[in-house]
């Protein structure tokens, strides 16, 4: 036994099995992307993703060609599944920042097995988000109307609109993840340069090595770039959700004028965030054998950040009701008595069965050490953070201040097809980065490796 087995916490998990060594994660995640076989499973579920994004692209052209009326907003719910849907996507994205910036400026070491993939699950996800605003508008066209730009007319953008708010926000997010993401990747992808067989491969990632040869000039640029960028998205983890979080906050409608929706919206992000990461890391762990580099003390350590964040918005919710209760304002009363017993009464309970009963499971050692029991954690809290944003939205508007606007809404066939299609397009960008790029950082998993001498094995503990 090695002193570093020797010296282990047994009662903690550790960050990789006790045989990877250099050689071994380099050769694992490197191959995933050079082999010459695709794996059937990734073939099949390719073609189901590619099957929804079709279904998004007829959605998306009937929709330009008959007009917003087909998602079944109306007086007074002029917001529905588009905007809950926005604000659902840019939640789980959130998680992809928090893993690879904020952890990594409080060095953490169990984030490098996942940072990869759920920085990657951020930009999908922001790309997603970004599509419902845009069709929201009803003439897509006109988007770029949102940007400053001279024109003839001297036409503006109302920067009071939370609108725009939302398109800095964004975009400026989406930019830093990009950058943040793409810099982490280049060290790996001089790696892929250097093992590809096929000409052209090796010529595909020199390209996008730009120059990489592992110089301490360009390790001491790298690490510079990446702590500075990881500097700049950390706020942007606050920022973007609570931006997004003003579009409801800065109006005077009951559920919507609250001043708590800015921590609110983050926890909720965070929390939706890492659901998603689960959902999706469990099963892929188990298809591409990573049992070795992404441990239980990564789901584990997943598991508790969903249990804190998840915490957090309980006590969201509570102050929702409490607030309320004590400001004794009659709208805001009703509002909430309405959430609890009026038409959507039981989408309001189910999504606190789903954010507020199932996740106290997690508080069980036995559930956090279980890839598949997290899974079906996640799974509720999944479909119960798309229930509150549904509940956020529709409860608020469909009954206002006069009960002669009073009105009803549900989703039709297209909301829920431009919604599947946009579950295809994260599934086809996933399965592509999974299938070209590699997932996991290999320079960054072999800094956790005691590299052994040449003539000497390390032993497991």
């Amino acid at each position: 036994m090695t002193n570093a087995a020797a010296t282990h916490d047994e009662s903690r998990p550790p960050v990789l099995a006790p045989g990877a060594t250099y050689a071994s994660v380099t050769e694992k995640i490197s191959g995933l992307v050079l082999s010459r076989t695709t794996p059937r499973w990734w073939i099949l579920a390719f073609a189901v993703a590619f099957l929804a994004l079709q279904v998004f692209l007829v959605a998306t052209a009937y929709l330009v060609t008959t007009g917003t009326g087909i998602w079944g907003i109306r007086i007074p719910i002029g917001w529905g599944w588009a905007i809950i849907n926005f604000v659902w996507w840019i939640g789980i994205g959130h998680a992809g920042t928090l893993i690879s910036a904020i952890l990594l400026l409080f060095r953490q070491d169990w984030r490098t097995s996942i940072n990869r993939f759920a920085e990657a699950m951020t930009l999908f996800a922001v790309s997603c988000a970004g599509v419902f605003p845009i069709l929201h508008m009803g003439r897509p066209w006109l988007a770029y109307w949102f940007a400053p730009y001279p024109n003839s007319m001297s036409l503006w953008p109302q920067f009071r609109s939370p609108l725009i708010w939302d398109v800095f926000a964004v975009t400026t997010y989406a930019t830093v993840s990009a950058l943040f993401w793409y810099i982490g990747l280049i060290p790996d992808l001089a790696t892929l340069r250097d093992r590809a067989l096929g000409r052209a491969t090796r010529l595909i990632f020199g390209v996008m090595a730009l120059g990489w040869r592992g110089s301490a000039k360009h390790w001491h640029r790298y690490e510079t770039a990446y702590l500075l960028l990881a500097g700049l998205a950390t706020p942007l983890v606050v920022s973007v959700h609570t931006v997004v979080s003003f579009d409801f906050a800065v109006s005077i409608i009951p559920g919507w004028h609250t001043t708590i929706f800015p921590p609110y919206f983050v926890a909720g992000a965070i929390y939706a965030g890492f659901a998603m990461v689960i959902t999706l890391m469990v099963p892929l762990r188990r298809l591409l054998k990573l049992e070795d580099l992404i441990t239980v003390r990564h789901l584990q350590n997943m598991a508790k950040v969903m249990l804190a964040t998840g915490l957090v918005v309980v006590y969201g919710y509570a102050m929702e009701a409490f607030m309320a209760w004590y400001s004794g304002n009659e709208y805001e009363g009703f509002m909430l008595w309405n959430r609890m017993t009026g038409p959507y009464a039981p989408y309001y309970w189910t999504l606190l069965f789903c954010n507020a009963g199932v996740p106290q499971l997690l508080w069980l050692a036995k559930v956090r050490a279980s890839p598949w029991l997290l899974f079906g954690v996640a799974m509720f809290v999944n479909w119960g953070m798309w229930l509150e944003r549904y509940i956020i939205v529709v409860t608020s508007l469909h009954r206002d201040y006069l009960p002669s606007a009073w009105g009803m809404y549900s989703g039709t066939l297209w909301d829920v097809a431009t919604f599947v299609g946009t579950l295809g397009i994260f599934g086809v960008a996933m399965l592509l980065f999974v299938r070209v790029l590699p997932m996991i950082s290999i320079f960054e998993v072999r800094t956790l490796v005691r590299k052994p001498p040449s003539t000497h094995r390390v032993q497991g503990g």
